[in-house]
């Protein structure tokens, strides 16, 4: 039996004879947020395991309903990447209906405003802490400690049945998948695990539609791709740049120890490119959040979203990591964990990122699942901040153009409140792929409202 089927196998057993728990509350206020709230949270625990309780832990989650209609809009389940960034992250700095007022930090709770740019409006939405140990969720055993990709895709699904039994009036609700970065490599293999779920009757059955991904870690090699658009950025000179393809043959992922001429190509190329905010090259760069090894010879996975910094070393309101470390100002609060529902005693210190975790990244190519999902027929976005070094936009076109599906709409603009706000292409596997000009790593956090009129078009199946 191959991996797949052991894999479903596993997750059919777990589903159908666990008796796991699963626990909710509403949050009516948040300290830091003057007022009821104008929307319905709710927040809570699903029990998830590998079969036995030593190997069980706790998911936590933040659930919004849509503004609009809950009953029939959408349903999103949101990771977001890392791994190990608390979904928290997702809500208050991408997607959700509230964001930090970015002040100055005089020792006094951080405030919370409404954010209006919220994809809430047309959709509820599941922000869930994943892997075990990230956020407030939390391993119930050092057993249970250890993570990897395929335990979080197993996870994920199981949270995801479980927490729909506990919320039967969701079950007709069409649902997507949706996060961005290292997610670009968990999502596909849990859309296609919940897809074989469905076709092995597993209960209950989820009215799956597709998903979305945000700037995604697909294919391993997108730092072969970082060179060719730090190029077209113009942050390396065309002598650099055609000396780095002639020495290192547009291999910059592992670099042959004998190849000197390409070690040292790469050295002035990291030189060049100091100094430069990877998430975002237009944005001011800020030491603390410098997290670029030039020694490293292999991708740093978890360099995409851990603008963390010391709460000591608070950066100046000019960066955007400045808003992060509010965030762990206020999720540490005595009073935000009571208000949540947190349980007491059951997590140390909240971190937005917390790379302590020990994770194993067991799929290094989430290619062939979007292959499979492809010919199952589900809806997918792809979109793509395009000032993003992270995971440049061309190394996503690649990988896309190598699905050689045909195109149904060709390159165009498409446009919000009359400027043009990117660029995109649908394809006869019924996905869509589209820039989000000015955007960087996180899209929806550098253009809010470009996002979600992209997503407002794209989830009520209208061209973008």
């Amino acid at each position: 039996m191959d991996n797949r089927g052991l894999l479903l196998l596993l997750i059919l057993s777990l589903i159908s004879s666990s008796n796991f728990a699963t626990s909710h509350s509403t949050v009516r206020f948040l300290p830091g947020f003057k007022g009821p709230l104008p929307f319905l949270l709710q927040t809570g625990y699903v029990e998830v395991g590998e079969g036995e309780a030593e190997e069980n832990a706790e998911l936590f989650y933040y659930f919004i309903h849509s503004e609009n209609n809950p009953k029939e809009d959408p349903l999103l389940l949101w990771l977001t990447g890392g791994p190990g960034c608390s979904a928290f992250s997702g809500l208050v700095f991408e997607i959700g209906p509230l964001s930090f007022e970015n002040e100055e930090y005089n020792g006094s709770l951080p405030n919370l405003k409404l954010k209006p740019q919220s994809w809430t409006k047309v959709s509820s939405i599941i922000f869930l802490d994943l892997p075990a140990a990230t956020g407030f969720s939390y391993p119930k055993t050092e057993r249970a400690a250890p993570q990897s990709t395929l335990k979080l895709v197993r996870h994920a699904h199981q949270f995801l049945r479980k927490w729909l039994m506990d919320h039967p009036e969701f079950l007709s609700n069409e649902v997507y998948i949706a996060g961005d970065s290292y997610c670009g490599l968990p999502i596909p293999i849990l859309v296609q695990e919940i897809s074989y779920g469905n076709q092995g009757g597993i209960q209950p059955w989820i009215n799956l539609q597709g998903y979305l991904l945000g700037n995604p870690i697909t294919t391993s090699t997108e730092k072969n791709y970082e060179i060719p658009f730090n190029h077209g950025m113009s942050l390396i000179s065309d002598e650099l740049y055609e000396s780095l393809q002639k020495n290192c043959r547009g291999e910059y992922q592992k670099i042959d120890p004998r190849n000197t001429f390409c070690a040292r190509d790469m050295q002035s190329y990291e030189e060049s490119i100091s100094g430069i905010e990877i998430g975002h090259v237009l944005e001011p760069h800020c030491e603390e959040s410098a997290l670029r090894n030039p020694t490293e010879d292999s991708w740093n996975w978890r360099r995409s979203l851990a603008h963390e910094t010391s709460p000591l070393t608070l950066p100046p309101l000019s960066c955007r990591n400045h808003a992060y470390v509010l965030s762990t100002y206020w999720a540490n609060d005595d009073n935000v964990r009571k208000a949540l529902h947190v349980r007491k005693g059951s997590i140390g210190k909240w971190k937005r990122c917390n790379h302590d975790i020990p994770f194993e990244t067991d799929i290094y190519t989430s290619f062939e699942y979007h292959l499979n999902l492809s010919r199952k027929g589900y809806r997918s976005l792809i979109y793509s901040g395009d000032h993003d070094m992270v995971v440049p936009l061309l190394s996503t076109q690649a990988w896309i153009r190598a699905l050689n599906y045909s195109i149904v709409s060709d390159w165009r603009q498409w446009y919000y409140n009359g400027q043009v706000a990117g660029y995109t292409r649908t394809y006869s596997n019924r996905m869509t792929f589209a820039t989000v000009k000015g955007g960087g790593h996180t899209a929806p956090e550098f253009r809010p409202e470009e996002c979600l009129a992209m997503f407002m078009r794209w989830i009520s199946n209208r061209p973008l």
